[in-house]
């Protein structure tokens, strides 16, 4: 089992939880993720590692009620525990590979739209200790759904902040602040973007435009972290890739997003089955459409 450390609200449906997993917190890397289970029925949901702590032995994790299995999540208090914590997977971003003099001598750009800041924040808090210069970019549809500013602010080098309906910072989207700040004279050796498949996709289609180099994180494509169950295969640059084992990192001009975004469509559909079934056997009802869980 693996105690819940702490719980907070961030905003509305969104939950930040710090997890005591020793190991985990000792090998991860920024870029990875892990599969939470909340007990031994429960399915397997991927989770980008937002931080880690070594010393306390701790990995915090960010999670959206989107469906069943993330509402179960979310339910749980600080003192409860998950069963099952599996990590670090997947590859580290490519850049840690990098020497503190060749991070120093590069600009970073990150581009973090709505749950997508968490995961943005371990990397670029890494770069921050290594010298990197790295501006970041947080978008959401409303004030009230910013989360990680302040930390965010704390690391990087420039913060900006698009909302759609102008509520706070830019009154716009991701894209076409950067492309502002591009037009005012900012220069980037490489774009990172993390959040929804449909920004991602738009992101990388305004960086092409630039030649800016771009890495999108396509951990959303996942069930059981292996690459064994097929579930996470995507077209990059013409091939099949299994996010699960060889990302979840991917050079955004050559990831075929909508057919990724097809996939993950499938997903949606069966979760809004599950949600049927439960809200049914919430009421009380017996359970006709075939699952067992």
């Amino acid at each position: 089992m693996y105690p819940i450390l702490e719980k907070r609200r961030l905003a509305e449906g969104i939950y930040l939880m710090k997890i005591l997993a020793p190991r985990v917190a000792r090998s991860a890397r920024p870029g990875q993720f892990v599969i939470v289970r909340t007990d031994e029925r429960g399915e397997r949901i991927p989770l980008t590692v937002a931080d880690y702590d070594p010393a306390q032995g701790s990995v915090t994790i960010v999670t959206q009620t989107i469906g069943v299995s993330t509402r179960r999540i979310c339910s749980l208090d600080a003192g409860q525990s998950l069963a099952d914590f599996a990590g670090p997977l997947g590859r580290p971003s490519e850049f840690i590979a990098l020497s503190d003099e060749e991070l120093r001598g590069k600009r970073f750009v990150f581009i973090a739209g709505g749950v997508g800041t968490a995961p943005v924040y371990p990397q670029v808090k890494w770069l921050h200790e290594h010298g990197a210069q790295v501006d970041v970019i947080i978008g959401a549809k409303t004030r009230d759904m910013l989360i990680f500013t302040d930390a965010m602010r704390a690391v990087a080098t420039n913060l900006y902040i698009a909302t759609d309906d102008g509520s706070e910072g830019f009154h716009g989207l991701v894209t076409q602040l950067l492309e502002k700040l591009i037009a005012e004279g900012k220069r980037y050796d490489e774009c990172v973007a993390i959040g929804p498949m449909i920004m991602m996709k738009f992101v990388a289609l305004t960086t092409k435009k630039y030649a800016l180099r771009t890495t999108v994180s396509l951990n959303a494509l996942m069930v059981d972290g292996t690459g064994m169950c097929g579930a996470c295969r995507v077209t990059v640059g013409g091939k099949t890739r299994f996010t699960c084992v060889e990302g979840p990192e991917f050079d955004a001009h050559e990831v075929d997003f909508d057919e990724a975004m097809r996939r993950q469509g499938m997903y949606r559909s069966e979760e809004q089955r599950r949600a049927a079934i439960e809200a049914e056997r919430a009421a009380g009802h017996k359970c006709r459409i075939g699952l067992d869980q």
